[in-house]
Parts: structure tokens; C-alpha cells; sequence
């Protein structure tokens, strides 16, 4: 795992080595261990290296044999062996063991083809000085990250914004267009970023910079999709338990590809059955102690700290822990705006930061659970979904007017509670019937279009947009294949730039084996009876992992990373967080009508409401305001002063 920062100037020699410098230097994070460049006149390739594989002759940015091309990269090809032999065949000559030379020699044997070959995660940037063109990529999931501002004269890249903000050309400048889709799913699902003119690679796609032409030519093109590769055998011809060895099978074929490492590795362990059959797995694969980490909170009906110490002590890992309190949450949450260049998603960035720092203490690498939920249908909303779809259909036979009635009736009501009302507001009973509202507002948007247009002094706009592309795009599928598209091109693509940033941030690289796009192929083809199967979700997956895992672990209740952040907002120790919400010099003046926010921060505060997602988008977007744009960022300093004692780590 490592940083990449680069630029190419149309004009030559109008770089400055000491900007390349400076850009790799703000992501040093990302690479500790080493540092290299290359500059010619017109191309300049920086690299800041975390040493996992060949950790000796790994150096990069890395050429071929004339020195002709160099590339800097980020990431792991987990089949690069099985290349390289296909390479050396085929008359390419190695200079070390490193993966990285492996892509380089693809390059010059396939050309943009060349990322067809390879198996694992990467985004990496190829100049070739004969042919003065640059070609860029990024994997197929979206698992390493790949930033890039080009304005027809200057084309720089990064593993991180905030590198792109070193070189005097590229100044910090909101991107405003994207107000709405933040405040309604709390990220950015397209290649806009927060930043103006700067843009994100999106997964599966690559993109060629030429220089030759006249005007240089930017083309980006899309290498793969999910759905143009998974298998086409009919399902009826295979019994069930076919589906759930060939699970099985193809579980244990990527996490053993994972394994891949000159250096120690460790695994991210929260309970629940996708990280739990990870360690489980590997506990069977590895030769000697296998470590595994958990992050947990002092408030014990939000920590799964306990499941996850079953699952150790059933499989017989080396367990460690930390647990964190309300202050070292809130003090962390400055530093890791920066560390993710946008604001924080979710409040779970900050626990997996933690918990990239206690296994920093102890291992290089880490292997984690992420996408399992997205592949086979792991979520909640989505059998709540499948039921509001179902019944509401019957419904829309009752008049609109009765249905409006009985909504504003739901809504108004003194003699439900309001947890009652809560619950039914989630059903198609209180709920329109549009995708809109019954799914998206439904589970995604802490702000739907219209709470926004009373918020916002502008109004609301693009809020559904993003998404909305991608379930359009699939009209003629069955609900749930369609909601796990959706989610794989947008939630989860934001869920592995948080696992990224925040492992990164820790100077430590994290995989993940359910993510491998063979496997994501897979888990396509997969009939949905074996995603969902009555109230159990993720069926085929848990029943490939039985024999592993205690009963009580593989079918308890998903909680999904949970963190007090409700409690908390409502301690009165956070009364000066809610109040820098209103701060007449934050971002959020400028955009936010007063009288509005005000009330929301009260009627949570008060607890008439529940605005815990809302008043976390509204904290995240006014700090990402202060560290990036205002350099208010001291304010945050100590801004919440709990009576928790300090994090502790075990």
C-alpha cells in the first residue's frame, strides 16, 4: 500500500521538483517507509511506499528495462506471480519480485488491456516519454482511490486530495453543485469531489492523456462492469447446496490470495459473521499466530466488543482491543476530515481510524469484511424493501387523498409514541410510493429534497441524481439485483474510500477478499432465494460458513458498526459542538437558512426528533469547511471535554 502523486505539464520544462516533493510529502501517511521520483520535461512521478512485497527491491517509481515508461502505483496484484511467468514467456526481462514490475511489463505487452490481467486492487499512473502519454487506472470495485485535476494546460494526480492542493496551480474551492446529494446520502456517489475542478476516477475505468495532439486529449473509458461478466448458468440446473460449496470454495480461494505478504498481517474483527469467517479462514490457512483487532465504545449496547472475543477464543486468535469515549471522538475529528479530503460519511470512520492505529502497533496489513452486504443482499433495508414493495403495491388501490390522510395523520399523531411513529413512517403505510420516498428517503437521506428546500438558502438540487442514474440503468431487473447494483456503485464505493483513508491514515494497508471481482462476479450469478431466504439475509454465506463459527455468531442480529453518536449529541458536554454549528463565520452560513438549523439542533436537543444523521452531515460539511477553506480549524480544539477517562488499548 502506498501513496501516488504526479503531474504532466503541456508545456516542458515548467515543473518544479519541489512541488512534486511537497505533494508526495502530505501523504507520507500513506508510505512511511520510502520515497522516490522521476522527472523529465515534461512528466513528473512521485511515490511514498509502505514496503509489503519485496520490501527490498520494491522502489518506485519503477521503469522498464530501456526507461523508456515508469510507473508509480498504489495497491496489490494478488496473481501477479502467475503473470509474470506468462510475461517472462513472452521474452519481458525482471529486475526484482515486485508486483509492481509485473504491471509495468503487462503495459508493454497489452497496453490499456493490460488491467483485464490483473486480480486485486490498484491505481497507478504509466507515463511512457517515447509516445508522451500517460495512462492511468484504477480497479475494477473501487478499492484504492484516484484523484486528478486537469484544466487543458496542467494534469496532476493523487492517492489523496490533499496532495493535489500543494502544487500552486489547484487552490481549495467548494464544489457547491454537490450540496444536495451530501446532505441527502452524506457523499458524493460521481466523479464530482468537494473541491471544484477536482475530479475522481471512478472504479473499473482508466484514462489515457496524450500528449502528441493538438489540444491534448483526455480520454476516459469504462474497462468493467459487474454485471457484463457474471456467470450465465441457469440456477435451476444447480441445487442449493452446489451454490453454497462453490461459496465456500471460492471464500477460501480469495482469502488465501490475500495472504500474500513479506510482511505480518493481521485481521479487522467486529463479530459479525463476514470478518469473523475471514479470521477464521485465515487461522486455518496461516502457519503461526494470527492477530485480529475490534474497536468498541464504553456505552456496552453499541460495542461488539464481546463478539468479537467469542469469535477469538473460538477460533484461537491473538486478540486485542481498544475502546474510545466521547472526547477522543470528537477531538479525532478534525484530523480525519483532513485525513478523507471530504466530510465524514459516517461516523464509523473514526472507531476504524482507532482501530487502524492499535494494529499499526502490531502488523503491516490487515484483511477486513467490507462488501459482503452489498453482494448478497446483507442489509436490512433491503428485506424491508422488498416487503414495502410488495404491500404497497395492494395499497395503491386505496385513493391518493386516504393515503395523504392517513401519512399526515401517522406524522401528527399524539397517541403513538414516538418510537411508533418512527416504525410506521419506515413502512409503505407512511411513506409515498416513489423509489424516492419509500427506499431513499426511506434509508439513505438524513435531508430528503424537501426538508432541504426549507434548509438551504438556494434551494435543493441533484439530490437524487446519482443514484437514480444507476437504478435507471437496470430497468428490466428484479428489485433486489437492482438495489445491490445500485449500492455497489455508490454506497459502497464511498465505504471503501473510508476503509482507505482511515487504514491509510494509520500507515497500514487493509484488503478485502470479498471484493475480489472474480468473487463479486460470483456472487452475481447467485439465485436471490440464497441471498434472502424468508427473515435470514446473506443465506448462502452463512450456510458456506457454518462449520467455522459458532451458531449464536453466524445468526445473530446484524448492528452493522453502531456508535452512541444519538447519546451523545444529547450529553450536555456537546452543547459547544451544536453551537459551532451556527457559527456566522462556518461554511454552513453561507448556504444554510439560520432560523432552520437552529430549530432542528433544538428539537433533537430537546428530543423531540431523532436528527442525529442530519446534525452529523451538517458537523462533518462545517468542519471539512474549517480545516479546508476558512482555517477556523482550531475552534474544534477541545471542543468537547468528556468525563470518559482516555481511549485504552488492550
Amino acid at each position: 500500500m502506498c501513496g501516488i502523486v504526479g503531474f504532466v505539464n503541456m508545456a516542458p520544462g515548467t515543473g518544479s521538483e519541489a512541488v512534486l516533493r511537497r505533494m508526495a510529502d502530505r501523504i507520507r501517511h500513506r508510505g512511511p517507509d520510502d520515497a522516490g521520483s522521476y522527472i523529465d520535461g515534461h512528466a513528473f512521478l512521485g511515490h511514498r511506499r509502505l514496503s509489503i512485497i519485496d520490501v527490498a527491491g520494491g522502489h518506485q517509481p519503477m521503469s522498464n528495462e530501456s526507461g523508456s515508461t515508469w510507473i508509480t502505483y498504489n495497491g496489490e496484484i494478488f496473481n501477479h506471480a502467475e503473470i509474470r511467468a506468462q510475461l517472462e514467456r513472452a521474452g519481458h526481462h525482471y529486475r526484482t519480485r515486485s508486483d509492481t514490475e509485473t504491471i509495468i511489463h503487462a503495459y508493454e505487452e497489452n497496453g490499456p488491456d493490460c488491467v483485464l490481467r490483473f486480480r486485486g486492487m490498484f491505481a497507478f499512473a504509466i507515463w511512457d516519454a517515447e509516445t508522451r502519454t500517460l495512462f492511468c487506472a484504477r480497479d475494477r470495485l473501487g478499492i484504492k482511490p484516484f484523484y486528478y485535476f486537469w484544466d487543458g494546460r496542467l494534469f496532476a494526480f493523487a492517492s489523496e486530495i490533499k496532495a493535489l492542493l500543494e502544487h500552486p496551480a489547484i487552490s481549495a474551492e467548494f464544489e457547491e453543485s454537490v450540496l444536495g446529494e451530501y446532505l441527502g446520502f452524506g457523499y458524493v456517489s460521481e466523479e464530482r469531489t468537494f473541491f471544484r475542478n477536482i475530479r475522481k476516477l471512478m472504479p473499473g475505468h482508466h484514462l489515457r492523456l496524450t500528449l502528441g495532439k493538438e489540444p491534448p486529449q483526455l480520454e476516459i473509458e469504462r474497462y468493467w462492469e459487474v454485471s457484463d461478466h457474471g456467470h450465465k448458468r441457469p440456477s435451476e440446473c444447480r441445487s442449493d447446496q452446489d451454490w453454497i460449496s462453490e461459496t465456500r470454495r471460492r471464500l477460501e480461494e480469495t482469502v488465501r490470495l490475500r495472504l500474500m505478504s513479506d510482511v505480518p498481517l493481521g485481521v479487522f474483527l467486529s463479530g459479525g459473521v463476514d470478518s469473523s469467517a475471514i479470521a477464521a479462514l485465515i487461522k486455518r490457512m496461516a502457519d503461526g499466530p494470527v492477530k485480529t483487532f475490534a474497536v468498541g465504545y464504553r456505552e456496552e449496547r453499541f460495542s461488539e466488543l464481546s463478539y468479537a472475543a467469542e469469535v477469538a477464543r473460538a477460533i484461537g486468535t491473538d486478540h486485542h482491543e481498544i475502546v474510545i469515549g466521547m472526547d477522543q471522538f470528537f477531538e479525532a475529528l478534525p484530523n480525519l476530515v483532513w485525513h478523507e479530503d471530504e466530510p465524514l460519511a459516517w461516523p464509523s470512520s473514526i472507531s476504524l481510524y482507532f482501530l487502524s492505529k492499535l494494529a499499526s502497533e502490531h502488523v503491516k496489513v490487515v484483511l477486513t469484511g467490507e462488501g459482503s452486504d452489498e453482494l448478497f443482499g446483507g442489509y436490512e433495508r433491503y428485506r424491508w424493501n422488498l416487503m414495502n414493495q410488495k404491500y404497497a403495491r395492494a395499497y395503491g388501490f386505496v385513493p391518493d387523498a386516504l393515503r395523504r390522510s392517513i401519512r399526515n395523520m401517522i406524522a401528527a399523531s399524539g397517541v403513538l409514541s414516538a418510537s411508533a411513529r418512527r416504525k410506521l413512517g419506515h413502512t409503505f403505510v407512511g411513506r409515498e410510493n416513489r423509489i424516492e420516498s419509500l427506499w431513499l428517503d426511506n434509508f439513505y437521506c438524513g435531508f430528503s429534497e424537501a426538508e432541504q428546500a426549507r434548509l438551504l438558502k438556494n434551494g435543493a438540487s441533484g439530490v437524487y441524481a446519482n443514484y437514480m442514474a444507476y437504478w435507471d440503468s437496470r430497468p428490466d431487473e428484479r428489485l433486489l439485483p437492482r438495489m445491490l447494483y445500485s449500492d455497489q456503485k455508490t454506497y459502497l464505493v464511498e465505504l471503501l474510500m473510508k476503509q482507505d483513508q482511515m487504514s491509510m491514515a494509520g500507515s497500514i494497508e487493509s484488503r478485502v477478499p470479498f471484493l475480489d471481482h472474480q468473487f463479486a462476479e460470483f456472487a452475481q450469478s447467485v439465485p436471490e432465494r440464497l441471498k434472502i431466504n424468508g427473515a435470514c439475509q446473506k443465506y448462502v454465506l452463512k450456510k458456506a460458513v457454518e462449520d467455522l463459527l459458532p451458531h449464536g455468531i453466524i445468526y445473530r442480529k446484524k448492528m452493522g458498526f453502531p456508535t452512541p453518536l444519538r447519546k451523545w449529541l444529547m450529553d450536555t458536554e456537546a452543547a459547544p459542538l451544536l453551537a459551532a454549528l451556527e457559527s456566522r463565520d462556518g461554511l454552513l452560513a453561507a448556504y444554510v437558512e439560520g432560523s432552520e438549523l437552529h430549530q432542528l439542533i433544538e428539537r433533537h436537543r430537546t428530543g423531540l426528533i431523532d436528527a442525529t444523521d442530519r446534525i452529523w452531515r451538517l458537523l462533518n460539511l462545517q468542519v471539512w469547511g474549517d480545516v479546508f477553506l476558512t482555517g477556523k480549524r482550531d475552534r474544534w480544539q477541545g471542543i468537547v471535554s468528556a468525563r470518559d477517562p482516555a481511549y485504552t488499548a488492550v
